[in-house]
């Protein structure tokens, strides 16, 4: 069997270990990976070839993806699926291995629904916001990067008594910003689920540390649906509270970067995993994590509503910063 792979959308420390898994993992059991470049674009063009295993040597360590990636709204177009279905039947791939976020795993869900392409997704995105999952690639790196990113910022709050508006990336997810909220000790975090998404919350919060003696703060800021949002916070606080704040938005820093032991370790078990069960006949799903353990869901699962950061853990972070 020919298994082609691809990755898609946002690039995601750890998806070089999980086609190094796939085809590594492929070539133990006999079948032939190829690699498509692009993502969805590069299979729209029929930007393809055979991908054997020394292809994969010393990439586990490196961020990014080897096989590049892309957005491509062309994809949304039936008849643009088609011909990205040609290319598959053409080259004789059977399976179809997507490594991305949402977005990516709904073309996959369409284009096995349309043409019966035997698909299965692995869960590569910084934002950690798919339904039947608590771990996706890159978040665990991404986390850590903003982590070390913020403690450097603390040094130099402390030093000038500061307040700090720190803009982390997630889309509409708070995932990534309440985590990392959580991690450096933030005095707040506003994200996009939360019910205390307020100026006036956050201005009485600041107050009261004030109060307690605290003469420097941090706080975290998802973007949100768009990036800068930090940024309008940060204005609007200087207009009407009189705040002295600085802003810093940590931006393409949290993609980039060597993935850590965890983002390895899950992309290449990952990438095993997906490659079995295609072997094993299986098709329409994707590999996530539960409780710790490995687990399947069906492909149509991406369609439901994407999680939200346990509410507890936003409240977590105003108690802990007292």
């Amino acid at each position: 069997m020919k298994i082609g792979v691809l990755t898609s959308g946002g690039d995601a420390p750890g998806m070089n270990a999980a086609i190094r898994a796939v085809v590594r993992q492929a070539d133990a059991l006999g079948h032939e990976a190829w690699g498509i470049h692009r993502g969805y674009q590069g299979l729209l063009e029929g930007d393809m070839e055979p991908m054997p295993s020394r292809a994969c040597a010393n990439i586990l360590q490196r961020g990014g993806t080897v096989l590049h990636t892309a957005r491509c709204a062309e994809f949304h177009q039936p008849e643009q699926r088609a011909i990205a279905a040609e290319h598959l039947k053409a080259a004789g791939i059977e399976a179809l291995v997507v490594i991305g976020g949402d977005g990516s795993f709904r073309a996959a869900e369409v284009l096995q629904r349309e043409h019966s392409v035997a698909c299965a997704g692995i869960p590569g995105t910084i934002d950690n916001d798919l339904p039947g999952t608590e771990r996706t690639l890159g978040f665990d790196t991404a986390l850590n990067t903003a982590v070390e990113a913020i403690d450097r910022i603390r040094d130099t709050a402390s030093s000038h008594g500061r307040l700090f508006l720190v803009e982390v990336m997630g889309r509409a997810s708070g995932m990534l910003a309440v985590h990392t909220a959580l991690a450096c000790g933030a005095e707040a975090v506003l994200y996009p689920e939360s019910p205390d998404d307020s100026f006036e919350t956050l201005v009485s919060g600041l107050n009261a540390s004030w109060l307690r003696g605290k003469r420097s703060s941090i706080v975290v800021v998802a973007e949100g649906d768009t990036a800068g949002r930090a940024m309008a916070v940060g204005e609007r606080l200087k207009r009407d509270y009189a705040l002295d704040l600085r802003v810093v938005v940590l931006g393409h820093i949290q993609r980039g970067g060597s993935p850590t032991a965890m983002d390895r370790i899950w992309g290449s078990r990952w990438g095993c995993e997906v490659v079995r069960r295609l072997d094993r006949g299986e098709r329409g799903f994707y590999v996530g994590m539960v409780a710790g353990a490995l687990v399947a869901q069906p492909l149509s699962r991406v369609l439901e509503p994407q999680p939200v950061p346990p509410g507890d853990l936003g409240r977590m972070v105003s108690v802990l910063a007292r």
